[in-house]
């Protein structure tokens, strides 16, 4: 267990919080963000990408989606990868936008109090350069139970996180190696107590590039 898991352990139990195992530290930062965006459930994964990617693998997304022709490389790489065709089109954004016509939120850009999105599968990033800097991570926001309980197993193999290796039965859905580390949110959650309740969005559409006319996007080339 690292030094800063141990002083986050110590300091969620002053909290009142009960931590019998280091991914009850995932659960509790899991839970802080969900209460601070305003959503019912918080999932974590490793990035904001697999986010995505896990938000239209669980909607069984097959339609042409509709991305702004200025936004991150990654993110129409993820909806090819998900079996889907991108479609660009000039959308102004800023801190959000949605992979239409999916209810899946890019919010890569934004965190503030109050920021999920209702009705939608929001996602989050904590990149190095976010305004929670965790290093890599992120979170899916949404009020679906059905949903919370498919990521919670996707994102870790198909398997059930608190089901020893050795006794694990067969996986329910299928899986990826997408979740975060205990670790990870023991950082994220020290820097989420130093982080004021508001934050101005951080990045907008003319804070990238056109990436419309890359050869590698056009027709949903994988």
């Amino acid at each position: 267990m690292s030094d800063e898991l141990k002083t986050m352990t110590e300091e969620l139990r002053k909290r009142g919080y009960e931590v019998n195992d280091p991914w009850d530290v995932v659960s509790i930062f899991e839970e802080e963000i969900a209460k601070y965006a305003g959503s019912k459930y918080a999932v974590s994964v490793d990035n904001c990408t697999d986010a995505l990617f896990l938000c239209l693998k669980y909607l069984k997304a097959d339609k042409d989606v509709t991305l702004p022709k200025r936004t991150y490389m990654s993110v129409p790489s993820t909806v090819i990868a998900a079996g889907c065709k991108v479609k660009f089109e000039d959308i102004d954004w800023t801190g959000t936008y949605k992979l239409d016509p999916y209810p899946v939120v890019d919010g890569a850009t934004r965190f503030t109090e109050g920021m999920y999105e209702k009705g939608t599968y929001h996602c989050l990033s904590f990149h190095m350069r976010k305004i929670l800097p965790i290093g890599k991570g992120g979170m899916i926001l949404t009020d679906d139970e059905d949903a919370r309980d498919w990521f919670i197993l996707a994102r870790y193999s198909g398997r059930d996180i608190t089901v020893p290796f050795n006794q694990m039965p067969e996986p329910k859905v299928l899986g990826w190696n997408m979740y975060m580390t205990p670790e990870q949110a023991a950082k994220g959650l020290r820097l989420f107590y130093e982080t004021p309740d508001f934050n101005k969005d951080m990045a907008s559409s003319s804070d990238y590039p056109d990436i419309s006319n890359y050869s590698v996007y056009k027709n949903g080339e994988k």
